[in-house]
């Protein structure tokens, strides 16, 4: 963490004094370097023995575990990937008029992902409260970073102000928490809440880790906490909503993780039921909202929204079961979440920068109507047979990466006799396919109306096209070698905990 801190304030110490004829795609490149040397650095940290039980930092603030340095990775490798979808310079369009603010969105999702990097490794409220809002304040003004663009500037401005409204939240809880058990650092307030007997103490707690929890739902955009979400992710450019639906919620939803297996095995259960119960509400919530508003959807990242909300449906259902099984669908959920949306919206960008040089939209890299995705499979065969792949993982449809990670959850909840919310997971997950199959519907219907003749010239980077073919491929043939997936999630499982 603290390298890759250096490396930000290197990069931005370096690059006003870069030559401004440079191509700006030099920018994104670099910070795609920063994520990969990052990764490689965190990977370092397995050598360590004493790792296994986790290091502390700082003073107690942050705790080095193998969980978080593979997430890190995880989250450095994602980040790497998204970088990499900026368009090459392969056509007569100026540079400065195809990629605007390259420099900024670099510079700015590297200190989002470093937010995200230390929240994950956050053992203190205080480390917590900076970690959120250092990854929360980057993804504001990465929202509103093409302020030429109305749309995007209101998307921001609401993002900003609901998401204040979170931080709130969260800051509220922390200072309960502290007020009541009078310290700050995770692991000492766990150790409280096993051992303590003081009724009014626990239920100060309790309440406390409520208002936290909610207020990280909401960043998450999980039910009834979720209207933020498809106006903001409809509003922004695709190479913006592609950071807002991934990167944060991996972090948030690991620290989650965190809470619930300290807490949600705690011998006072006013403080484990009331964690699981908020967790359940908005696990059932999230899977029929975002199944049933989703079905009228036109707009195609307002769809996709709606299908996030349901997918974290899904995770907070295996948090909330808090069993080994359960820790290990959470994450395998996560893990498959993250590939298919990157490789979703790496699709819709790649197909909007085609349909762009080919002048087919008016708004460069955004296709915002299902119906702009009419007849592209007769254009672009590959690239739609790879969305229609990743629609088919996301509806859950065998023997794709997303059956099995849904069939895991569902196993946990039914094995843990959630039968309720488990049958509302199946019915929801079938209902879901419909809008995913309206996508592909029109992808595959031919338009008559428009024939495109290829100039010869390809807007996408090789890199691009190499990520879209490797995550595509991982989709579809990940039932010949599942254990590569699945030895890793059960390894951080079993760590997480017996440690």
């Amino acid at each position: 963490m603290i390298f890759l801190s250096i490396l930000i304030l290197i990069v931005a110490i370096a690059l006003p004094s870069i030559n401004q004829n440079i191509r700006s795609i030099l920018y994104v490149r670099i910070s795609s370097i920063i994520f990969i040397y990052a990764g490689a650095l965190a990977y370092n940290a397995f050598y360590i023995q004493s790792i296994g039980s986790g290091i502390g930092i700082y003073s107690g603030l942050f705790q080095v575990t193998v969980i978080s340095q593979l997430l890190d990775q995880f989250i450095f490798i994602i980040g790497s990937f998204i970088l990499i979808s900026w368009p090459s310079y392969s056509s007569n369009i100026n540079v400065i008029d195809r990629i605007p603010y390259a420099r900024e969105y670099s510079l700015i999702v590297l200190f989002s992902s470093l937010g995200a990097s230390l929240l994950v490794s956050s053992a203190d409220l205080i480390s917590m409260y900076l970690s959120i809002e250092l990854q929360s304040f980057g993804v504001y003004i990465l929202t509103t970073l093409y302020r030429d663009s109305e749309s995007a500037t209101s998307a921001g401005l609401k993002y900003f102000l609901l998401g204040s409204l979170s931080s709130c939240l969260i800051l509220l809880g922390s200072g309960l928490v502290y007020t009541y058990s009078g310290l700050t650092q995770l692991e000492s307030i766990y150790n409280l809440i096993n051992v303590s007997e003081n009724t009014q103490i626990i239920q100060g707690i309790s309440l406390g880790i409520v208002l936290i929890i909610v207020g990280y739902l909401f960043k998450v955009s999980a039910a009834p906490l979720h209207n933020w979400a498809p106006d903001v992710y409809d509003d922004s450019p695709t190479i913006v909503t592609i950071w807002l639906t991934i990167m944060p919620k991996i972090s948030i939803l690991i620290f989650l993780l965190e809470i619930q297996s300290q807490i949600g095995n705690s011998l006072l259960t006013i403080i484990s039921l009331s964690l699981k119960n908020v967790l359940l509400i908005s696990s059932l919530l999230s899977l029929l909202i975002g199944t049933i508003v989703g079905l009228a959807q036109s707009r195609i990242k307002r769809l996709l929204a709606y299908s996030t909300i349901s997918h974290i449906g899904f995770i907070l259902l295996a948090l909330a079961i808090n069993t080994e099984q359960s820790v290990d669908s959470f994450l395998f959920y996560i893990i498959q979440y993250s590939l298919t949306n990157l490789n979703t919206f790496l699709i819709l960008i790649a197909l909007g920068y085609i349909l762009k040089s080919q002048s087919l939209l008016e708004s460069f890299q955004d296709i915002k109507y299902i119906t702009e995705l009419k007849g592209l499979f007769f254009n672009n065969p590959i690239l739609s047979l790879s969305l229609t792949i990743c629609l088919f993982s996301m509806a859950g449809v065998p023997p794709l990466l997303g059956f099995f990670s849904k069939q895991f959850v569902l196993y946990s909840a039914m094995q843990s006799e959630y039968y309720f919310i488990g049958i509302i997971a199946i019915l929801v997950s079938v209902i879901s396919a419909s809008y995913y199959l309206k996508i592909i519907k029109v992808l595959h219907t031919e338009n008559k109306e428009i024939k495109v003749e290829s100039n010869g010239n390809s807007p996408l980077s090789s890199f691009h096209s190499f990520v879209i073919s490797t995550l595509t491929l991982f989709i579809l043939f990940f039932i010949l070698k599942p254990s590569i997936l699945l030895n890793s999630t059960q390894l951080l499982a079993l760590s997480l905990f017996y440690y």
